[in-house]
């Protein structure tokens, strides 16, 4: 239930702002929203797959086959309050005027496309920019004024993929002193950097600093230091948040850091027949919190706080820790369900259905951008 205080005398806009902002009251303000556990809720899903056209077909689960529903009718349950179904109007008076980033691979681009279909009952966006491999796109929102972008980027620091006879090899390196201009060249633009990254992170990668070859993921080559995937992310994530901090021309903006999202193949990884066939969420004590997700996790949380605290007067730092609630939804990805032509046999264990528990990441998100709000208001 919504706190709501008596605003009778005060002006119009004053009051929308009080009763779209105030905080879950007394217990529930200060509550940790992502540590809880999913609960049936028969409501299902806040859109469907027809209901909202901008879903692309490879996370369209229902159209490309899939017959079972239960994965639609669950809901995030907080352990000391409610956390409120996602309201596109109070998303749109909080982000007014503002520029919205997300900033990543294509679970990033998965967010925004949840993030899409929310908006959409309240209003259609107008596409303003989509590059030529439509990895890098741009909306609009007029009644609003709100610009919504995805900005693509593997590692979010430069990266050269090895090529042999012509051809990728899957193979990277990484310069840890060169942040990605892709993203970075567009930050001072950005009211809200909602970063992510790690599934990139899973393969053989050759880390470099001023040049120099520092170490590798997965190569177990002689002379060259080997780094586990969790210290390789941490070099990142704190070199990106350092860059972020002392940005001159970032003024106001509050940086989101999305926590790992993690993939649940069995029975093999993408490549080797993996499939994720589970119909039915995990419970907390199915999950694993010693595994490589969770260690990836706590380093992406540990960073944030760390940037909290040397953060700079016009910088906030904030984290969206979506990996213990999606750790426990084995059955929310399209598996075979995808409808890829050319990668027939390959399931898809790592991105999402929509709809789909991905949602629950813009019910978080939008807690945290209230929370925030509503501060900035406080001391107005």
């Amino acid at each position: 239930m919504l706190y709501s205080p008596k605003t009778s005398n005060l002006p119009k806009n004053v009051e929308l702002h009080q009763q779209l902002l105030i905080p879950l009251q007394n217990e529930e303000e200060n509550c940790e929203l992502f540590s809880g556990h999913w609960v049936p809720d028969p409501r299902g899903s806040q859109y469907t797959n027809v209901s909202c056209s901008s879903i692309p077909e490879s996370k369209n689960c229902l159209m490309q086959g899939r017959q079972d529903t239960e994965f639609l009718q669950w809901r995030w349950k907080p352990d000391g309050c409610e956390l409120p179904r996602f309201d596109p109007r109070t998303f749109f008076h909080i982000v007014r005027g503002k520029t919205m980033a997300f900033i990543g691979d294509s679970v990033a681009r998965n967010h925004v496309e949840s993030l899409l279909c929310l908006l959409s009952s309240e209003e259609m966006p107008l596409g303003i920019y989509k590059d030529t491999e439509d990895r890098n796109r741009k909306w609009y929102f007029a009644r609003s004024n709100f610009t919504l972008m995805v900005i693509w980027t593997r590692f979010l620091v430069v990266d050269e993929e090895r090529v042999i006879n012509g051809s990728g090899t899957g193979v990277f390196d990484l310069h840890l002193d060169k942040i990605d201009k892709n993203w970075a060249d567009k930050l001072p633009e950005t009211d809200y950097a909602i970063l992510s990254a790690a599934h990139w992170f899973f393969r053989k990668n050759y880390f470099y600093d001023k040049g120099k070859m520092i170490g590798c993921t997965f190569c177990g080559e002689p002379g060259i230091e080997s780094f586990e995937i969790d210290s390789a992310l941490q070099r990142v994530i704190k070199i990106v948040l350092n860059y972020i901090n002392n940005c001159k021309e970032c003024n106001n903006i509050l940086t989101v850091l999305r926590t790992f999202s993690p993939a649940h193949f069995e029975n093999g990884s993408w490549d080797t027949g993996g499939s994720c066939n589970r119909t039915h969420p995990f419970n907390e004590k199915e999950i694993n919190l010693a595994s490589l997700e969770w260690k990836l996790r706590n380093i992406q949380v540990e960073e944030i706080k760390r940037a909290r605290q040397e953060a700079k007067r016009t910088k906030k730092f904030e984290v969206l820790d979506v990996t213990k609630a999606m750790l426990m939804r084995p059955d929310g990805h399209p598996n075979s369900y995808w409808g890829n032509k050319w990668m027939k046999g390959y399931n898809d264990c790592v991105h999402w259905c929509m709809p789909g528990p991905i949602d629950a990441w813009n019910d978080f998100l939008i807690a945290l951008l209230r929370r925030h709000a509503y501060t900035d208001f406080t001391k107005s």
